[in-house]
Parts: C-alpha cells; structure tokens; sequence
C-alpha cells in the first residue's frame, strides 16, 4: 500500500498545495496532508483552521486525510507507516533546499520524497505571498480554494 504524507504549515493551503495533492492522488493509495506546528513559528491563522480549511477543500476525496504534527516529519511519517513524503517544488531553489531535507529523512527513515513540480500557472503563489496579501487587504481570492474565501 502507498502511503504518502504531505507535510507542511498550509497558512494557509493555496492553489499551488491543492494542485500537488490533486495530482499526487492518482500515485498513492492513501494521502495524509500533515499540517505541522511549531511553537516558535508565528501563524496567521490557528492550527484549527488551517486544518479546517484542507478538511472543507477535500472533504469529497476518501484518499486523503488530514493531522497535525509537531517535531521532525520524519517521525512522523515513520509513526504513521508512510512509505513516501511528497513535496511540491515551485522552482530551482525549492530543489535545492528539499533535495537536502529529502537524503537526510531518507538516510534517517529510509523513507523516499516525491518531488511533483508545480503546475506553472500556480508556481508564483506560495502562502508567504497570500499572507502578505491578506494583511494588507488585497484581493487573495485567485491564490487560494474556496474554503480560505473568508
């Protein structure tokens, strides 16, 4: 059985987090999206909601299910049997930095990352920029699924 984990913050999930997974379906039998918490971090929105936003955006698809996590990813992935991490890389930086991530979880867990490019029409957004949009009262609603349209 293919078991993928899609970790990350997803503060909050955008377009470009809905197409990865989207596409990411049809490889794996089972997708956890694992929404990550990290005390030192300062979020935007409440681990609720981020999860709740996921929840409401693939609440029609059986393969995946959503969990909160804190400490390493790999940990865990290995607590919950996945057999790979998946990760969305926008561009050549995105490569650089998860290529290193990726051999370190593998020689730690012997768990392989599927890296899926983004599709180019979303490769822009990343949830940083929707962020800085939303903080500023700009019009968000073409970067992110319908269930983030407060």
């Amino acid at each position: 059985m293919k078991k993928y984990v899609f970790p990350g913050s997803f503060d909050p999930i955008t377009l470009g987090h809905q197409d990865i997974i989207e596409r990411a379906l049809p490889l794996c039998d089972s997708l956890i999206i694992a929404v990550g918490e990290n005390n030192d971090k300062k979020y935007m929105f409440s681990l609720q909601e981020r999860i709740d936003f996921i929840t409401n955006t693939f609440n029609n698809e059986p393969k995946i299910s959503v969990d909160s996590y804190n400490g390493l990813t790999v940990n865990f992935c290995v607590k919950h049997k996945a057999t790979a991490i998946l990760r969305g890389l926008r561009n050549p930086a995105d490569f650089e930095f998860e290529k290193n991530i990726a051999q370190v979880n593998g020689r730690l867990s012997g768990i392989d990352t599927v890296f899926l490019l983004t599709a180019a029409d979303h490769s822009y957004i990343s949830s940083g920029i929707v962020r800085e949009i939303m903080s500023h009262n700009g019009d968000y609603y073409s970067l992110v699924p319908k269930a983030v349209k407060k």
